[in-house]
């Protein structure tokens, strides 16, 4: 019989280590008396279940493959830079066709006019002024396509004054532009500024749009640009002729 005192093990008031002395002395135990013995003792100090405090011990640690984090994280990632209105270049092989080549075809208006005037190395008043009308042009329908946007049921912008309000401005910016007959710098910064101010507007401020038409837009308004600083690159290194000269 086992009895519990002063805090250790003991069988018969032997002490139990005292016990196993004999038996790691002589392990090979060949007497039955011996080998039952032996079964009782270790049947006391290591029980068949666990307890819970060795269940947690034995529990192995857990290891995740770096690769499978990674892949995970770079998935949460990109999900969550769709959701947020993402772009990329790459998304303009979603665009439809229609869209890509109405929207490059609309830069030729642009580049035509300091390719022209590069070419012949003068500078055109009137030819500038066209860029700068075609430019205002441009930036009033970049406006006036939020409306288009924003107005249809189920649309993801609300027509809010935020959406509806911020597309006036560059139609205001338009306007501004076309009174600057006189002075084509001043209306090439002013359709310069609509540009910028439409693309962030449509980026950032007001997001909805798709990540193609994102992607075009920014490419496009880079390229329509440039085009103007060109213009008034030529303006001030080139010679200022008149378009009749040119005719003749």
């Amino acid at each position: 019989m086992i009895r519990f005192a002063s805090g250790r093990r003991t069988m018969s008031g032997v002490s139990v280590w005292s016990c196993l002395q004999p038996i790691t002395r002589a392990p090979n135990c060949t007497t039955k008396a011996q080998l039952l013995f032996h079964s009782q003792v270790s049947s006391v100090l290591m029980p068949s279940r666990l307890t819970p405090t060795n269940r947690l011990l034995s529990i192995r640690p857990v290891s995740w493959p770096t690769s499978r984090l990674c892949h995970g994280d770079s998935r949460r990632t990109s999900e969550t830079a769709n959701s947020k209105g993402g772009f990329s270049l790459r998304a303009l092989t979603q665009a439809p066709k229609p869209a890509l080549y109405l929207g490059f075809s609309g830069l030729i208006p642009f580049l035509s006019a300091p390719l022209l005037m590069a070419a012949t190395q003068s500078f055109y008043p009137e030819l500038a002024y066209v860029q700068v009308v075609y430019g205002a042009s441009i930036v009033s329908f970049l406006g006036g396509a939020r409306w288009g946007f924003a107005l249809p049921a189920g649309s993801p912008a609300k027509p809010d004054w935020m959406n509806l309000g911020n597309s006036v401005v560059p139609s205001l910016l338009a306007w501004m532009a076309l009174l600057c007959r006189d002075n084509i710098a001043e209306g090439a910064l002013v359709v310069i500024m609509g540009l910028g101010l439409s693309l962030h507007y449509d980026l950032t401020l007001l997001p909805g749009y798709p990540s193609w038409f994102k992607a075009m837009r920014t490419l496009l308004t880079l390229v329509a640009t440039f085009s103007l600083v060109a213009t008034l690159t030529i303006k001030k290194f080139c010679t200022e002729k008149k378009i009749k000269d040119f005719q003749n």
